[in-house]
């Protein structure tokens, strides 16, 4: 398939166009959105760098004028040059066509870089979910503190400083996940309930949910020290 035929695709199917010559301009305009020149239309995939192919796959997902994108790992394959041609063109894209994304990544930094809201998944459940700065300036559930103590800091100085949060043992199968909460095989502060209870993810503020006992209603047991 030409990039033409891939762009229009969607507009063939849902019969959005009625005839070839507006089949054409919607599918340069659709080009020229993401910064593509409509003389490529003919082209080929393999013709054009990953960066580009990337703005194709955009140009396709935007044929329908959709109101939601949800980009599963858009720039998990590209160097980091091309990442940040790519990100780039999404919050311009966002910002001139009102666009919300669904934006599911591994890449920290890309995430800090372009979302508004932030949920942290763990065996496929939501365990904390925050406004981006405050989920990076205070993470409260386990994993989320995990995470981001694995991201490396440019400071060399600060890096050296840094607690690290490094977890024991493997990643549970999701299909037979342990019981109550799925992350307390590998949680340091894992404690009976924990084992027993699912937590549920509970609203802490206006924007701010975590699903951790350590956060809930229970009450943390003081283990007495015996000299």
């Amino acid at each position: 398939m030409t990039v033409r035929d891939i762009v229009g695709e969607p507009l063939t199917v849902h019969g959005v166009t009625r005839t070839r010559a507006e089949y054409d301009e919607r599918v340069a305009a659709l080009l020229a959105t993401v910064g593509l020149l409509p003389a490529m239309a003919d082209r080929y995939p393999h013709e054009f760098s990953g960066g580009q192919r990337q703005r194709i796959a955009i140009a396709r997902a935007l044929a329908l004028e959709p109101s939601l994108v949800i980009c599963d790992e858009p720039v998990s394959a590209l160097d980091v040059s091309i990442q940040a041609q790519v990100i780039n063109v999404l919050m311009e894209l966002q910002q001139r066509l009102k666009l919300s994304y669904l934006f599911v990544a591994h890449d920290l930094a890309v995430v800090r870089h372009i979302s508004h809201r932030v949920a942290v998944m763990y065996l496929g459940r939501i365990v904390e979910m925050a406004e981006r700065d405050t989920l990076f300036r205070e993470p409260l559930h386990p994993y989320t503190q995990a995470l981001l103590s694995a991201v490396s800091v440019a400071d060399p100085v600060a890096e050296r400083q840094r607690q690290r949060q490094v977890l024991r043992g493997e990643v549970p199968s999701v299909m037979r996940p342990p019981s109550g909460c799925r992350f307390h095989p590998r949680c340091p502060h894992a404690m009976d309930v924990c084992r027993e209870q699912d937590p549920a993810l509970t609203e802490l503020a206006a924007g701010r949910a975590v699903a951790c006992h350590l956060h809930g209603k229970v009450t943390i047991p003081i283990r007495e020290t015996v000299a």
